[in-house]
């Protein structure tokens, strides 16, 4: 079958659609991504790429088909919108002229924008082509849960915009079964909705890291507490620098930074006001292949998220991530990503924004016994299996599409 992914982001960024995209061409369709010019997280295009002209790529078997697009640049509400937008309206120019009469089903990765749903209906309008929608954020409400959309007018205007989209598509994909009752809110028919959880991608594995290896040069000695992912309002970092400046006089606790993101510099800058440079290390980004290596060498991996209604019903890609890998978990965040942690075994979750209790439980795991933490580490692995294995769940979307769209 003839798959157009269409993505805000795709390699060599590093997000789920990837694997996602991946995994189907091994089913054997054939795809095509339709995206933008990589520039995520820092905001500058990738060396090799510019804002024009169209790019065409090859990535493991897959056709990529690069539009002109404004950078994210700073990150600021206005270049946010020219970034989201002048992508939208670059592919809704380009899908009539190069993919008439070549695509059975519109695949569209949603995690912010929704406008990245447009050039899909453009197809759909002029073929009565599919489309299949995957929600990883709910929009308007990440809009204004982050903070970056105060305006009343604006939030309601993109809901129009967001309930358009989805009365169009054919199939909604929801990443949380949360998700569900809200997107029925917006007026789609529950029977269009299905539950698509994001997978552990087949790179992320627990990992033996030789005794040479350069990772281990770059991580301090001691007891460390990993956070990976992006640097940015939604992962709420100031609880996490909060909870570090409480047990900071704990020399032998090290919180470990790797990636990139609007509030890096920010991080970095009360690193230094709070005093807190003998245990909080901002590593940078590295490839994705080097995550798992890293996470081997933790002793716990951390996920937050602020404390709002629309972070409760969402789970962070990244648990699925630190799941696989087969490492204990403690993250400060609400619902469903607390009750997948806890419901697994391998980890703990205090509230969203509880600094104090963040640094409690911190201490806790670094005067359990190691057969304890490794205890939780194959919780976390089993757990993994048993509910984001990759293929199991690739081979329900690949049966789902045969089964509604043909073979």
């Amino acid at each position: 079958m003839r798959i157009l992914i269409i993505s805000q982001y795709f390699w060599p960024e590093n997000f789920p659609i990837n694997d996602l995209a991946k995994g189907l061409r091994q089913k054997g369709h054939h795809i095509t991504v339709l995206t933008g010019m990589p520039n995520y997280p820092e905001g500058r295009f990738y060396p090799g790429y510019r804002a024009f002209p169209i790019k065409r790529e090859r990535y493991e078997g897959i056709e990529i088909v690069r539009v002109p697009m404004v950078p994210k640049g700073s990150g600021n509400v206005i270049r946010m919108l020219l970034y989201y937008w002048s992508l939208a309206l670059s592919a809704c120019l380009i899908v009539p002229i190069s993919f008439r009469n070549r695509v059975d089903l519109v695949f569209v990765y949603q995690p912010s924008p929704i406008t990245v749903g447009l050039p899909a209906l453009v197809l759909k309008a002029m073929e009565k082509t599919p489309v299949w929608i995957w929600v990883q954020d709910l929009w308007p409400e990440t809009l204004a849960g982050t903070g970056m959309v105060r305006s009343s007018f604006l939030l309601k205007l993109t809901d129009l915009l967001v309930r358009w989209i989805y009365s169009n598509c054919d199939r909604v994909l929801v990443q949380s079964q949360a998700f569900g009752p809200r997107i029925v809110k917006k007026g789609v028919p529950r029977e269009r909705i299905r539950f698509l959880p994001n997978s552990a991608q087949e790179v992320y594995k627990t990992t033996v890291v030789e005794s040479d290896a350069p990772e281990r040069n770059l991580m301090p000695q001691g007891f460390r507490v990993v956070f990976a992912g992006n640097i940015g309002r939604a992962q709420d970092m100031p609880t996490i620098l909060s909870a570090a400046e409480k047990l900071k006089q704990d020399t032998d606790i090290h919180w470990v930074i790797l990636g990139d993101g609007p509030m890096r510099a920010w991080v970095e800058e009360r690193i230094k006001a709070r005093g807190l440079e003998k245990t909080v290390h901002v590593l940078g980004r590295y490839p994705e292949q080097a995550m798992p290596r890293f996470f081997s060498l933790a002793d716990v991996l951390l996920a937050t998220l602020k404390k709002d209604p629309v972070f409760a019903i969402t789970i962070p890609s990244k648990i699925q991530s630190y799941l696989a890998c087969g490492r204990p978990i403690v993250a400060a965040l609400d619902g469903e990503g607390a009750r997948v942690i806890n419901e697994s075994g391998g980890g703990v979750a205090v509230p969203a924004g509880d600094a104090d209790a963040l640094a409690e439980v911190i201490l806790k795991m670094h005067g359990m016994p190691k057969s304890d933490l490794e205890r939780m580490g194959r919780l976390s692995r089993e757990y993994s299996e048993m509910h984001f294995d990759r293929n199991t769940l690739l081979d329900k979307l690949d049966g789902r599409i045969k089964a509604e769209v043909g073979p």
